[in-house]
């Protein structure tokens, strides 16, 4: 039996008290006669206590995959007294290693599946109520198998080469490890089929979203995300007339905000969670911005504001810096899933070897948005892609993109190295309990 079931004793039901508000409640063995019931015949209630659960697994240690893929991205540092491992073993100080059973790694890891999991649940306890229609299954369906392949590609980005498991829906058999290329391979097909169940799910949905999911929570529109996730991960496979394909049936519009999308909803109301990646300025425990981040921006760059200033330099293991991460500025600001801004970069780099007005004009867009005039250095497939990386620097700053993206075209070499020694590493291992 190996650790990935253990999620069995983790899985998350919220009881809805309000639209905005819940109350997790943790039960403790998803195969025992606590939720016999639901799985053999879910009332309306039930699967909508499943949804909301969902969402809020979403949430759960993901704030550990943010800081951990962006640390090792150069993206920023984290500073803290309680535990010398983010200056340490996460930015590959001296000798130190990433720890196979270091929390840095287990807790994304398992956090993920952990909504999977739970959306598995979902899967079930809709295809086995009487009390929902098939259209209204489709509805279920398409929204857990989406939300389940975005959990499985965070693994698959930490994982890399690792590989990772897609079949976990049978806790006691469990599928093997599939490699990078042929998880993402799945993760497509997943979501491809999603997208026919949403296709099928008539014009509602009949359970309700969080405020996360304004503008996409209709089958219809959340089929939007689900093309623009598709997208991302055509991208990630190097298959670039499918991603601009996939951002065509996207929620993508020049017209709309470069924020423009769905994402994680937080809330300091009682019982809900508060958004675990914003950080207070100005403190000693602090995510500081690497120096690199601005010495290298061009002048008047308006995502600088992602930077703020601190009243002091901030020094830790031979580190410094002078500024706060400050992507967040509240408690309650949502997290983006992928945005417009994510969408626009996705079909200008997806256009580079095929259409260079179409890149250009889509690089433009987005740094016009950051108060930058247009792009006017050389149109050379090379030249483009480090312009497009470099504004997903920018664009995307503290999403957990950088490492990813510097990795996708063998650029981590590029990334800046602050102590002699320190490593960049190419990924994750794997956690010692799923060792096979």
């Amino acid at each position: 039996m190996k650790n990935i079931l253990n999620i069995k004793s983790a899985l998350l039901f919220a009881s809805l008290l309000s639209f905005f508000a819940c109350e997790i409640e943790d039960l403790p063995n998803p195969n025992g006669p606590s939720i016999e019931g639901v799985l053999a015949d879910a009332t309306k209630s039930q699967l909508q206590t499943i949804v909301t659960g969902s969402e809020d697994a979403l949430r759960g240690d993901i704030s550990f995959y943010y800081d951990v893929v962006s640390i090792i991205g150069r993206e920023y540092y984290f500073f803290t007294g309680s535990d010398p491992r983010y200056t340490g073993e996460v930015l590959g100080k001296g000798d130190a290693m990433l720890d196979n059973a270091g929390f840095y790694g287990t807790r994304p890891y398992f956090g993920r599946y952990r909504t999977v999991k739970n959306l598995n649940v979902l899967i079930e306890a809709a295809t086995n109520s009487t009390t929902i229609t098939e259209e209204e299954l489709q509805g279920y369906l398409g929204f857990a198998k989406t939300l389940q392949a975005y959990e499985l590609h965070l693994v698959n980005n930490l994982q890399f080469q690792n590989g990772i498991r897609i079949d976990v829906a049978d806790i006691e058999n469990l599928g093997g490890f599939e490699t990078y290329e042929g998880a993402l391979a799945r993760i497509l097909s997943l979501l491809d089929e999603a997208n026919d169940n949403l296709a099928a799910a008539g014009s509602s949905f009949p359970f309700s979203l969080s405020s996360g999911f304004t503008n996409f929570d209709e089958p219809s529109t959340f089929a939007g995300f689900n093309r623009a996730l598709s997208a991302r991960i055509a991208l990630y496979q190097g298959n670039d007339a499918d991603a601009a394909n996939r951002v065509a049936a996207s929620f993508y519009d020049a017209d709309e905000d470069v924020d423009f999308g769905p994402g994680r909803f937080y809330s300091t109301s009682g019982g809900d969670v508060a958004n675990n990646i914003f950080r207070a300025p100005g403190q000693s425990d602090a995510i500081i911005v690497h120096p690199s981040f601005l010495m290298d921006a061009e002048a008047g760059d308006s995502r600088l504001d992602k930077a703020l200033i601190r009243g002091d330099t901030l020094a830790l293991d031979g580190l410094s810096g002078t500024h706060d991460v400050w992507v967040f500025r509240t408690l309650e600001d949502q997290v983006p899933f992928i945005n417009n801004e994510e969408l626009a970069l996705i079909l200008a780099e997806a256009n580079i070897d095929s259409d260079v007005n179409a890149a250009v004009t889509a690089i433009n867009w987005v740094r016009n948005a950051a108060g930058l005039d247009d792009y006017s250095g050389a149109t050379d497939s090379e030249s483009l892609i480090n312009e497009v990386l470099n504004q997903r620097r920018y664009s995307l700053f503290g999403l957990g993109h950088r490492w990813v993206d510097m990795r996708r075209y063998d650029k981590l070499g590029e990334l800046p190295i602050d102590r002699d020694g320190d490593d960049v590493w190419v990924q994750f291992p794997r956690p010692i309990t799923e060792e096979e």
